[in-house]
């Protein structure tokens, strides 16, 4: 099975390499710079387990062909429509699309670009960055893969086997899941409660529990993301929850999300794909919506100021 990964960054150069060391027929779809990267020091990811150096095949946007079976697509969720099309003149008749990006909502773009029988569901869990030098930087103990069929026909079985074979031959922890639609809307329950509190505070787990109303503004936060899910249809698992709490409530915690990183640092930010997407599905349905709602306009202020050049 030929295997492309769109972009050789922190998400795409870490599950793509371990494909690659594997043996898997694996291509990364670049940039010229990070082609050029890329052909001249190799694929280099370091993590507190290992370091690997990799040579690998690349390919631009311009000159790929339809002849993968499977593509792993790891764009921030702001380049998808780019995205979408770079990807578009690799897919052949049963090419599979397994999107690893946040959120829920780049499902139906990609659903109406290529069909829902050839969009799987995809997450990972994963504290990684790309270095001003090239290499891949997995800075955190987690490093978790997770894709499951949205619907049960051949590409999609194909597409699953070949992944679960090829990530059994490496030091990946993955999961070939039977539920990935609710694993996603689990990982949007949490990530928009962590990155709209720590972004609208501007602070840490730890920062944030320290004030008086912290812990409250949290709780709520995360009860209406909750009923969110549970209002589409996929309510939050005990042990998620309990996992969810003890993160949010962990007193002196230094965690942050990496949105309010990039906010910190003047980039790009996924600001509707996560938390305007969870406030529009509260109104929706009619629950609390004001902690979102805050979030995201402290959000779209940012933006704003940051297209306007005054960030």
């Amino acid at each position: 099975m030929k295997i492309l990964v769109l972009g050789a960054g922190g998400i795409g150069g870490y599950f793509g390499g371990y494909l690659a060391q594997a043996g898997a027929d694996v291509t990364f779809l670049v940039r010229p710079k990070r082609a050029a990267q890329l052909a001249a020091d190799g694929l280099v990811i370091e993590s507190p387990k290992d370091r690997v150096v990799l040579r690998v095949a690349t390919v631009s946007a311009e000159s790929v062909k339809p002849e993968y079976d499977l593509i792993l697509l790891s764009c921030k969720a702001y380049d998808l429509d780019s995205s979408v099309t770079a990807i578009t003149g690799a897919m052949h008749a049963t090419t599979c699309v397994v999107p690893l990006l946040n959120g829920m909502s780049h499902l139906d773009t990609l659903d109406a670009a290529f069909g829902r029988d050839r969009v799987m569901g995809g997450s990972c869990q994963i504290f990684a960055t790309l270095a001003p030098d090239g290499v891949v930087k997995s800075l955190g103990d987690v490093q978790t893969i997770l894709w499951g069929q949205r619907e049960d026909n051949a590409v999609q079985r194909a597409a699953s086997a070949a992944l679960a074979h090829w990530y059994a031959k490496t030091t990946v922890a993955w999961t070939a899941s039977d539920t990935i639609v609710h694993d996603m809307w689990e990982k949007i329950v949490f990530l928009s409660t962590f990155a709209g509190m720590t972004c609208l505070m501007r602070g840490n787990i730890g920062e944030i529990l320290a004030t008086e109303d912290g812990k409250a503004l949290m709780q709520r936060f995360l009860d209406s993301t909750v009923a969110i899910a549970g209002a589409e249809g996929y309510p939050p698992r005990a042990k998620m929850i309990e996992r969810f709490v003890s993160v949010l409530n962990a007193v002196g915690s230094p965690m942050t999300a990496s949105m309010l990183r990039d906010l910190e640092a003047g980039n790009d930010i996924e600001a509707e794909h996560i938390v305007g997407f969870m406030r529009d599905r509260a109104r929706k349905h009619g629950i609390d919506d004001a902690m979102l709602s805050a979030a995201y306009v402290h959000l779209q202020t940012y933006r704003n100021r940051r297209a306007a050049g005054r960030f």
